[in-house]
């Protein structure tokens, strides 16, 4: 037997045919993976030029629909390759074909098992295609306030004030009622409640809060008219109760985000607090005056005359 008749017999064998298949399946697998990854390095060089030469230096782009497209393309990329491995292996193209003659049973039964993951799928194509929110926004979702920090196809993750990781699956999100503070500007109206006793005089207690909210550093003039504060007022504020035991105020001014308006709240109303000491305005407490059972006089029977 010459070499090359060992060579032919050793290529029919069913071991060389085994290698050769598992070779093919590495071989796409790696061109996938590789070209996925060229194609989100081409696609995040060209984005960075786009804007860079649409938008001026120190602007943040919106990235949303930039990553959300990105990993589409990703995943259509490995969904080629899995169709190639099975074009290429018989016993995978034989499997398929059987899969294809029960495709009704089997879409079922897929349709029922991917329905959550489909649904996110979907739900973050409208999440980048709406654009609810966006990558880098503040929001307020479920009770839960914080920076989104990125938008996959079947999550969005957010990242709290306490620096918290939150994921939450896009179908949730979608069906959630969102408070987007970054959509038209982040600024905000920030406000703030106080106590006076009604022997206080409101007209001073009105002055000092204004003065101690507009000493405050990060204290900002915003220069759009609001029901609650127009441009004319820097600070607003108003009487909003008569109560039980207290005058109650509510100071209104701007903040130039959510956070910051939380510190200015928190600053101010030491500051406040401070003066209000100082300045003889009262800021009351409830009163309770207990009286036990056993301390009180017992009432004097009368005796009931007899006719």
């Amino acid at each position: 037997m010459t070499f090359w008749d060992s060579a032919v017999q050793f290529a029919l064998s069913p071991s060389f045919i085994f290698l050769h298949r598992i070779l093919v399946i590495l071989f796409i697998l790696l061109g996938s993976f590789a070209l996925s990854v060229l194609f989100n390095y081409l696609m995040k060089r060209s984005f960075e030029r786009m804007m860079k030469k649409r938008y001026e230096p120190g602007h943040k782009p919106d990235t949303t629909k930039f990553v959300v497209l990105r990993r589409l393309i990703s995943v259509l990329i490995y969904l080629v390759g899995f169709a190639a491995i099975i074009y290429v292996i018989p016993e995978f193209r034989a499997v398929s074909y059987s899969i294809l003659a029960g495709a009704g049973v089997f879409a079922i039964i897929i349709g029922f098992a991917a329905q959550n993951a489909l649904g996110n799928i979907l739900s973050g194509v409208f999440l980048a295609t709406s654009q609810p929110i966006r990558v880098g926004d503040r929001i307020l979702i479920d009770e839960i306030k914080g920076i989104v920090e990125d938008i996959t196809l079947r999550h969005v993750i957010i990242r709290s004030w306490d620096n918290q990781h939150i994921i939450i699956p896009n179908s949730k999100v979608n069906e959630s009622k969102i408070t987007n503070y970054t959509i038209e500007g982040e600024e905000f109206i920030q406000t703030m409640d106080l106590g006076i006793s009604y022997d206080s005089d409101i007209d001073l207690a009105k002055k000092i809060i204004m003065e101690e909210v507009q000493k405050h550093p990060d204290f900002i003039i915003y220069g759009v008219d609001r029901p609650m504060l127009t441009q004319e007022e820097r600070v607003r504020v108003r009487v909003t109760e008569a109560g039980d035991f207290a005058m109650h105020l509510r100071a209104y001014f701007w903040a130039k985000d959510t956070m910051t308006g939380f510190k200015m709240m928190c600053d101010v109303l030491e500051n406040v607090k401070k003066r209000f000491d100082s300045e003889g305005v009262e800021i009351p407490f409830p009163y309770r005056t207990l009286v036990y059972k056993k301390d009180l006089k017992k009432p004097k029977k009368h005796k009931e005359k007899k006719g």
